[in-house]
């Protein structure tokens, strides 16, 4: 058994990855042969990711709150505290917290091996965000 070395301070998100306020608990990073990254996020009410996509994929479990994922070309779905998403590789998709409340979910993902993790795309419109489920507001 191996012992992780102590964690790193809570960091903000950088403003190019997201709209409004949101931070990252780092949990797992990749070391040695692993590639598996798992990270603790809290959005802000009206927090959320821009389109990004993952080399193979991400699983999304929601420990607090109330959020809102959407996948490119589908509907915008209400998350709450106890729900996973499963995000397709190479799916375009965005995720965070509803307009009224916070959100904290834990994103699992693996590492693509030449150390991409996401690529970045446009940020979620007002209209996009806002076309979301009326029973998350």
């Amino acid at each position: 058994m191996r012992v992780s070395p102590p964690p790193r301070p809570t960091a903000v998100a950088p403003p190019e990855w997201v709209t409004g306020a949101v931070w990252v608990d780092e949990i797992a990073a990749p070391e040695g042969p692993s590639r598996f990254r798992a990270d603790s996020v809290h959005f802000a009410p009206g927090a959320r990711t821009v389109w990004h996509r993952h080399p193979f994929g991400q699983v999304l479990y929601v420990t607090e709150g109330a959020g809102l994922v959407q996948c490119r070309g589908g509907e915008v779905r209400a998350v709450r505290a106890g729900d996973s998403v499963r995000i397709a590789p190479a799916e375009w998709h965005w995720h965070g917290a509803s307009p009224t409340a916070f959100m904290t979910h834990l994103a699992i993902q693996e590492v693509a091996e030449d150390g991409t993790e996401a690529e970045r795309g446009a940020p979620v419109t007002e209209a996009e965000y806002l076309s979301g489920p009326k029973s998350t507001r």
